[in-house]
């Protein structure tokens, strides 16, 4: 989740430009294939899907490299044709290419997974807290663990409410020591233990890069990988500000997957050489391999509960940064008459009340997971699946959205065109579609929920989540609609578009995400 930095992207995107959609003639100076490449990687890359994986040690490798190839690639390349040719985003290609209802409820889907991202990511810096607080053990705390999600949430929403955006513009150095400068740390602590002669906590033979199949259940944390690359899309916004993107913008996508994959593959290997399988938490995994790696070399406490505080401070970072986004994409296409006057309310400030109090409200109910759930790392991987399945089906309107705009709107002018369409966007269907189907099953050694009540319970979660876009349609009203009769008039199709979405500019995550992503993630363009 999805994406630690968004706020980096826009300022930067802005310090190359008037403005990221802004008209090719109209930019300034222009970005380069690395520089996109390293947007792209600040906005992406995230720790907390790291200790997932870590318990595959080198299986990792394969499993970070399948939904990259299937799921990553595609969703940077369909982005950016689409946002070359449709300012908008999410909303406004998918309205475009399947209607207004459909178009509705892709945003929806793109906000309502990032409500529930925030306890994951909340979760994840509780985590953090306890060993800054020099208690671990309070990792494995659901109660505590809900009340700093309560805590840190609404101090959040209450900074968005004032119309501050501080964190804003912190998100970038959030996302450089908060997940950067740790990453690196980890990385150099893996090779020097390796390397050292260290007894190894995972095998590092070549064959051990197959992980092991013992079942769907065994390798079913796939989905939540395919969350961590959410949010790929959001720097698609800013082809336009690259003097050649037919041919700059795939290669900087392949070597900002390269950089992601070993931000990704590094880090969590380190883990995995030093920390115990049966000891790794979903929630606490980073935190206990720099209590082992300090350990053992005899460094004091307080080292680790430096990194954490880093951590955590990067992780808060992005929480803020995405609080208001997302939300302001969902009010755009509200205030045209799609949801109900009590969720289109603003403050004196102009920050959206409504959506942000329904929004808090489902944070609040989702935090006491936590608490019924006795295991912390079983709510964890619950959530994510929920999260990951919501977005998947935004995801799957998009990849449908643009093979159909390739047939009706041909002749709309896209500064890049993805080669082969129908293939590329086909894989990156099949795979959110088999992700989707893998979220229902509980992974291996899952015990919180009964294995026949768990596909029930995200089946629930899903419908609960998902549905109410759909009915807000069917019962909308006119007198929903706020907007002018010269405002009504007003909708175009292609870049004269007016719809806001969780653009960069409003600190919107990407996404994990995302990015999700990652993310967690959301469409920021």
């Amino acid at each position: 989740m999805p994406a630690d930095a968004t706020a980096a992207t826009e300022a930067s995107g802005r310090a190359a430009s008037n403005h990221p959609l802004a008209p090719r003639s109209a930019v300034t100076s222009f970005l380069g294939v690395g520089q996109l490449a390293l947007l792209t990687l600040v906005v992406v890359a995230s720790l907390r899907s790291l200790p997932a994986m870590a318990v595959f040690g080198l299986g990792s490798i394969t499993l970070y490299l399948i939904p990259a190839i299937f799921f990553l690639v595609p969703t940077a390349l369909v982005a950016a044709e689409l946002a070359t040719g449709w300012k908008g985003g999410v909303y406004v290609w998918v309205r475009e290419a399947l209607g207004n209802r459909w178009g509705f409820t892709a945003v929806w889907l793109q906000w309502i997974q990032n409500v529930v991202w925030y306890p994951t990511q909340l979760s994840f810096i509780a985590a953090a807290l306890a060993f800054v607080f020099f208690d671990p053990s309070l990792s494995n705390s659901g109660f505590f663990t809900a009340v700093v999600i309560l805590v840190l949430y609404w101090g959040s929403t209450l900074i968005t409410l004032r119309g501050g955006n501080l964190f804003a513009k912190l998100g970038s150095w959030g996302g450089i020591l908060g997940t950067l400068l740790p990453a690196a740390l980890l990385v150099v602590f893996g090779a020097i233990w390796v390397f050292g002669g260290e007894k190894s906590q995972v095998p590092l033979e070549a064959s051990a890069v197959i992980p092991p199949f013992t079942g769907l259940a065994s390798i079913v944390l796939i989905v939540s990988n395919v969350l961590a690359y959410a949010g790929m899309e959001v720097n698609a916004v800013h082809v336009n500000q690259m003097r050649d993107p037919g041919r700059g913008y795939p290669r900087s996508v392949f070597l900002a997957a390269i950089l992601i994959l070993l931000v990704f593959i590094l880090p969590t290997i380190a883990i995995a050489v030093a920390v115990p399988q049966k000891e790794l938490g979903l929630t606490n995994g980073i935190m206990l391999a720099f209590q082992e790696y300090f350990g053992h070399w005899g460094v004091g406490e307080w080292a680790t509960a430096v990194v954490s505080a880093l951590i955590a401070a990067g992780a808060l970072a992005s929480v803020v940064a995405w609080i208001a986004g997302p939300s302001k994409g969902l009010l755009a296409a509200a205030e045209t008459g799609l949801l109900p006057p009590a969720l289109q309310k603003r403050n004196k400030e102009g920050v959206q009340t409504g959506i942000l109090m329904l929004q808090g409200t489902i944070v609040t109910l989702l935090a006491a997971i936590f608490i019924i759930v006795p295991d912390v790392s079983a709510a964890f991987v619950a959530l994510i699946d929920m999260a990951a399945a919501l977005y998947l089906i935004m995801y799957m309107l998009m990849f449908v959205s643009a093979i159909m705009l390739r047939r009706t709107a041909p002749d709309v002018k896209r500064a890049y065109r993805v080669p082969a369409m129908n293939l590329i966007a086909g894989v990156g269907f099949l795979a959110c579609l088999a992700a989707f189907l893998l979220a229902f099953i509980p992974p291996d050694g899952f015990t919180a929920f009964p294995t026949a009540a768990y596909p029930w319970i995200v089946g629930a979660v899903i419908v609960v989540l998902g549905l109410p876009p759909l009915i807000f349609y069917a019962a909308r009203r006119p007198g929903w609609d706020r907007r002018s009769d010269a405002e009504k008039g007003r909708r175009g199709t292609h870049q004269e578009d007016e719809v806001a979405t969780p653009a960069a500019s409003d600190a919107a995550p990407g996404a994990g995400s995302g990015s999700a992503p990652s993310s967690p993630g959301a469409d920021a363009t």
